[in-house]
């Protein structure tokens, strides 16, 4: 990197201010040294680390209470023997105490920090020093006297024998035959003695030791003879306290010592951090961000802004400029390959110097690890060497005119390239006659430009502005200005070259009218018509602008509108949808109770029929004998049948009456031809033949041997040929279909649980327990309401969706109580 490159492109600016946010003396130290990186990996590793700082003090501050002084006490602690101050301790403490809360918060943040957690895991802890140091030495830096017994012992000496040597010394101020000799009623300190101030003509009147006298020789400073021993011990005291308060400091003082691989280890981490929060609470200031280390080595700065003209900077430095200064306008700065030169036109004090600057300056500032004040998408090259030749170099002392200057400070630029390279030229062939210095300009740019680096230029000179446009490889812009007023805009435009404006300059400036009419009649009619086309595609593209500006604002007007219907067509159809199911749930409530309802009515019907039955089949019990008793449960069974038939009748058929059973003739022996029942397997058949106690049945066809007694007459043989002959067909079967499954597909709600309820019903008189109903999948409504129904069932013991095999969640298994 090229020295004077910082100072043209105000690097030196940015270290400073970077510097001034350091929190420690070691960290300040690094920070005046930082220096561009020239390596990609190691500055994609500093970015991402000033990033991560970065966002880290978003919810947390790092702070670092490091004592001026800290490079002397850091000194004290590599001589041997010797302690620190009580203040340096004090010191020393507070500042490992604030390291020690800045790692902690740094692990607590944990997979957040991946750069800063090693560096806060490799500080050592030095709460156990710190904490001995606050319990020996208060915040004021005095050593207290708990520090030891032997100091706590010492003082306690001392402050009976400061006790007992005032109350001596008063006795003096005091009394009448000593207070009169006395030249002022006081005692004061000589020479580490405590004396009184007598007058010099009365220096024999108390017995004692002179220490010397006043200036004007008028007052004696006298310690009474029975003073002096206590004096002594005072002085012996003082002494053992000042040896045991050394050796109390000496120890606090090597417990850092003896851990001294830890010291620099914590030291370098503390450093390090300081550094980081530094870079980051500066990118913070600026409105940094990230950019990217672009590899095909492009140099692409979207919405750049020059640091130094931005006012939170401005108040940060306290440079004394002008506090008031608007905010730059940001720029884009583009030179993507092919392209790899962009020629900069325009107004003077239009911008192109600050444009030159910031491409440089940001530059510079990334590869040393800081953000840059840019939006997202902004993309740099890594450069070994970035070159700047900006302003007056004149040289006096040199005997170097301008000309001579800018062209030796090409020559150093030439002869110290590498690449990848960055070279700036503002006023590129200045300083000497136009038409030479352009054609010296387009050679010195196509040279830099052949030997592969990367150049940003400004000019005023037109065969520069013809150069750039018709060049392969570089690119022409120009900043713009307002035709009405000719007032710089700083808005720069890509691929065509501005107008330098310089007499419309002149005049804003206050140049007489005078001098420009003249100076418009020197231009020759060439340059006129250059200035007035120019002037003229000035005026057609900021119409064009304009119109473009215009054109995006109503189509971006258009898309809000867009998002707005669309918007507002969601939030009718959400409407809607909760419209409907706030009206299914109302319907479905009062489903719920109407089948409420329904379930109390069948619920008293089935506990009468249960105990009708029940009732039946005990008066049958009582009326047939032991060998009957499978007629009796057959007949029964008929009469829950026909319970059960009662309660499959639609409404409004006539109930029907349950007639108690006929009261049982008299048993006879049976007789050929006479119909029986058959006891044992309450089968009906008639007597073929008998045979001692057993008789012949037939049974459908069949014939049955059964003991005589366990037959009972129906009817006699004459009977049976009198009685006509009925045939009697009974159907219990309820429904079509299958009695252990419902399809309910197409079906409403309503209608669905309406045939839900008679299909349970029809279950339970059947003695069917294991069901499956058939809802499809559809929206779902169907299969909740089914469920619904099923969990407030009484007959109902479990439910759930069926297996994949019979039909998943398109159909509900359902068990029922026994």
């Amino acid at each position: 990197m090229q020295p004077g490159a910082f100072r043209a492109l105000e690097f030196d600016r940015i270290v400073e201010a970077v510097s001034r946010l350091a929190q420690t003396p070691p960290g300040v130290e690094r920070l005046a040294e930082m220096q561009p990186l020239s390596d990609p990996r190691a500055v994609a590793r500093a970015l991402a680390s000033t990033s991560e700082t970065a966002r880290f003090l978003d919810d947390t501050q790092i702070a670092l209470r490091a004592p001026a002084e800290l490079e002397d006490i850091l000194e004290a602690l590599n001589v041997e023997g010797r302690p620190l101050e009580p203040q340096g301790l004090v010191a020393l403490a507070n500042f490992f105490a604030s390291i020690d809360s800045t790692c902690a918060a740094i692990r607590r943040a944990r997979s957040a920090v991946p750069i800063l957690r090693p560096i806060a895991d490799s500080a050592a802890s030095f709460e156990r020093e710190s904490a001995e140091i606050r319990r020996k030495i208060d915040p004021a830096g005095e050593v207290v006297d708990d520090a030891s017994p032997e100091l706590k012992s010492v003082r306690d000496r001392l402050r009976k024998q400061r006790a007992r040597l005032r109350g001596t010394l008063e006795s003096y101020l005091r009394g009448k035959d000593t207070a009169k000799y006395l030249q002022q009623q006081i005692v004061t300190d000589r020479n580490g003695r405590y004396v009184l101030v007598v007058r010099s003509e009365h220096r024999n009147a108390i017995p004692g030791i002179i220490h010397g006298s006043s200036g004007s020789g008028a007052s004696l400073f006298l310690e009474p003879l029975s003073t002096v021993e206590i004096n002594n011990e005072i002085v012996a005291l003082e002494q053992q306290e000042a040896e045991e308060i050394h050796r109390i400091l000496l120890g606090l003082t090597d417990a850092f010592r003896r851990r001294g691989e830890d010291l620099q280890r914590t030291l370098a981490a503390a450093t390090e951090l300081d550094v980081l929060q530094a870079r980051a609470h500066f990118s913070r200031a600026i409105d940094g961000i990230e950019p990217a280390i672009a590899t095909d080595g492009r140099l692409e700065l979207r919405a750049a802004r020059h640091p130094m003209l931005m006012p939170a900077l401005r108040r940060h430095m306290e440079d004394g400029t002008d506090q008031q200064a608007c905010a730059p306008v940001p720029i884009d700065i583009l030179l993507i390959p092919p392209v790899r030169v962009l020629v900069i036109t325009g107004p003077n004090t239009g911008g192109k110097t600050v444009a030159l600057k910031t491409a440089g300056l940001l530059s510079l500032m990334a590869q040393a690890g800081l953000l840059i004040p840019a939006e997202g998408g902004s993309q740099i090259p890594v450069f070994r060497t970035v070159f700047a030749d900006i302003g007056d170099e004149q040289s006096i002392s040199a005997s170097l005119s301008t000309f001579s200057a800018h062209i030796a400070n090409i020559v150093a630029m030439d002869n110290a390239l590498e690449l990848p390279a960055l070279v700036l030229l503002d006023e590129a062939g200045a300083g000497t006659d136009p038409l030479e210095g352009g054609a010296l300009a387009m050679a010195m740019i196509d040279h830099f430009r052949l030997r592969g680096a990367m150049m940003v230029a400004t000019t005023h000179y037109d065969s520069l502005k013809t150069y750039a446009s018709t060049t392969e490889g570089v690119t022409p812009a120009g900043f713009g200005f307002d035709p009405a007023t000719f007032a710089p805009t700083y808005r720069l435009t890509y691929g065509s070259p501005g107008s330098s404006l310089a007499l419309e300059i002149a005049a804003r400036l206050g140049m007489p009218a005078a001098v420009i009419e003249r100076a418009r009649t020197h231009r020759s009619e060439r340059e006129s018509q250059l200035a007035e086309h120019l002037a003229k595609l000035e005026h057609d593209r900021q119409a064009l602008e304009h119109e473009r500006r215009l054109a995006h604002r109503e189509r971006d007007t258009l898309t809000a509108s867009a998002a707005h219907l669309q918007a507002r067509e969601q939030e009718l159809r959400n409407r809607e949808e909760t419209f409907r199911r706030r009206l299914d749930e109302r319907i479905e409530e009062r489903l719920r109770e109407a089948r409420r309802e329904i379930d109390a009515v069948v619920d008293d019907l089935k506990s009468r029929t249960a105990s009708l039955a029940l009732d039946a089949e005990r008066r049958v019990t009582r009326l047939i004998p032991t060998g009957h008793t499978g007629a009796a449960r057959a007949d029964a069974r008929a009469a829950i049948d026909a319970i059960g038939q009662r309660l499959r009748t639609p409404a409004g058929t006539p109930p029907q009456t349950l007639s108690p059973p006929p009261a049982q003739e008299p048993q006879r022996a049976p007789a050929v031809g006479d119909r029986v029942l058959v006891g044992a397997f309450g089968l009906e058949g008639v007597v073929q033949a008998l045979h001692d106690r057993e008789a012949e049945v037939d049974v459908r066809g069949k014939r049955l041997r059964a003991k005589t007694h366990e037959l009972r007459v129906v009817s006699t043989a004459s009977q049976i040929q009198t009685a006509p002959r009925v045939r009697v067909n009974v159907d219990l079967q309820p429904r079509a279909g299958s009695l252990t499954e419902l399809n309910l597909i197409g079906c409403r709600v309503d209608e669905a649980l309406d045939r839900t309820d008679k299909f349970l019903d029809e279950a339970l008189i059947s003695e069917m327990r294991s069901l499956r109903i058939i809802h499809g999948h559809g929206t779902g409504q169907l299969r909740r309401a089914i469920a619904g129904y099923l969990r407030s069932h009484p007959l109902v013991s479990t439910f759930g969706p069926a297996p994949a095999e019979q039909g998943g969640g398109g159909a509900t298994v359902v068990e029922l109580k026994e």
